[in-house]
């Protein structure tokens, strides 16, 4: 690709993505990530074996009430979305993978709405080189699969109807959307669109989405969302829309719960997503296998409860980063390093109670411009399935590069 018009034209043409810019600055990479057979098997291995230990992390909190209130402080509607679904937290997930010189490092995974699946999708579609090996290729294919086998399991029924539920008042994630009604669409599926207030039940039990019954829901509206919504910080203004959607939410679970409809992604990944989760993993290396644990101590920086080391880590701002229980995107991200000392402290004294972890810094390899990759694991149905890659310093958020990304025989990055 010459120019970013040329990129930006081709995007369009796909009819799914139609911002190419974001305030004015470019959203992609002319320049793609390429991966060696090797370097990609290392990721897909570290990312499948940290997923195991989320599963082992959801087995023994659905067994063990215990777990739950030390380390997460659950709202009672979260609780409520927690004991319908759980230990059920997976369908679609996204690791952060970075490379250190210390190896590979994952700081989180999104298993509750992991997005970006268009723009890795479509951009590798674009760039591919015939000598190159597309990791994204069979991506629609695994995700219609995945619905299909969850519906069937889950409801006894093939699928006929997708609801889409996501908050249509945002559109950053349209795209997406737009690329799920295209491939829904070759396999003859119909697809409702609409947001958690659109969503009812017939009398049969059947769930509605604009009064049209689903077999199954892509919900792409995040489980914090559903619930009572609370201020990450002790002197936060009030938030808007603080009431949690106690009808839809009642619809939802009641049909899930009577087998009428297979949500995806599960309504588990409430506590998954909680970023406490992986205090929780930290915190708890006796419960969990060999192959769990020796994940958690290569891959995932060490992490505790804010409150736990608050006291300890003052004067070690450079050590750590601090990330609320449900930011996203870089949002409510304090980075050590990257801040000075009295927003360090600040941040640490008005940091609400039990709703923060602290997470050991690490350094990410740079490229000659300073920035970094953000390997961006795909995992469907606990398979590791392409890449959503991004380039960004110092912190991954909306203004990174959306950056294509394929696999070679040899090392070129």
């Amino acid at each position: 690709m010459r120019t970013y018009e040329d990129l930006a034209a081709r995007l369009r043409a796909t009819g799914v993505i139609s911002d190419p810019w974001l305030e004015g600055q470019p959203r992609f990479s002319l320049t793609p990530e390429l991966l060696s057979r090797a370097e990609c098997a290392q990721m897909y291995h570290a990312v499948e074996h940290l997923m195991l230990a989320y599963n082992e992390l959801a087995l023994a909190c659905s067994n063990d009430e215990r777990l739950v209130n030390e380390y997460f402080d659950l709202t009672p509607f979260q609780q409520a979305m927690w004991q319908a679904f759980a230990p059920f937290w997976h369908a679609i997930a996204r690791a952060d993978v970075f490379r250190t010189k210390d190896g590979l490092r994952i700081c989180e995974i999104n298993s509750d709405t992991p997005s970006g699946q268009a723009e890795a999708v479509l951009l590798n579609e674009i760039c591919a080189l015939p000598s190159w090996e597309n990791p994204n290729q069979h991506f629609e294919q695994q995700v219609c699969s995945l619905v299909q086998t969850m519906t069937s399991a889950l409801t006894g029924r093939n699928v006929q109807t997708i609801g889409i539920v996501y908050p249509t008042e945002f559109t950053e994630d349209l795209s997406m959307i737009a690329l799920y009604q295209t491939w829904f669409a070759r396999r003859g599926y119909q697809t409702v669109l609409g947001s958690p207030y659109n969503l009812d039940r017939q009398r049969d039990g059947r769930l509605t989405l604009f009064g049209v019954p689903c077999d199954a829901v892509m919900r792409h509206y995040k489980t914090d969302w559903w619930g009572e919504r609370e201020g990450a910080w002790d002197d936060d203004d009030p938030i808007a829309d603080q009431e949690p959607l106690h009808e839809p939410l009642k619809h939802l679970l009641g049909a899930a719960l009577d087998g009428q409809v297979a949500v995806i992604n599960p309504m588990g990944a409430v506590l998954t997503q909680n970023k406490r989760a992986m205090a929780a993993l930290w915190g708890s290396m006796d419960l969990w296998s060999d192959t769990a644990r020796k994940a958690i101590e290569a891959y995932l920086p060490f992490t505790a409860p804010l409150e736990a080391v608050r006291d300890t880590i003052r004067l070690e701002k450079d050590d750590w980063v601090l990330k609320s229980d449900y930011g996203c995107e870089g949002d409510q991200v304090i980075i050590g390093r990257a801040c000075d000392q009295q927003l360090w402290e600040a941040s640490l004294l008005h940091a609400m109670p039990r709703k923060w972890i602290a997470q050991r810094c690490f350094s990410a390899l740079q490229a000659a411009d300073g920035s970094h990759a953000n390997y961006g694991v795909y995992v469907l149905g606990g398979r590791p399935s392409g890449f959503f890659t991004r380039r960004e310093s110092p912190v991954t958020d909306m203004h990174a590069l959306a950056t294509a990304t394929f696999v070679t025989d040899e090392r070129h990055s």
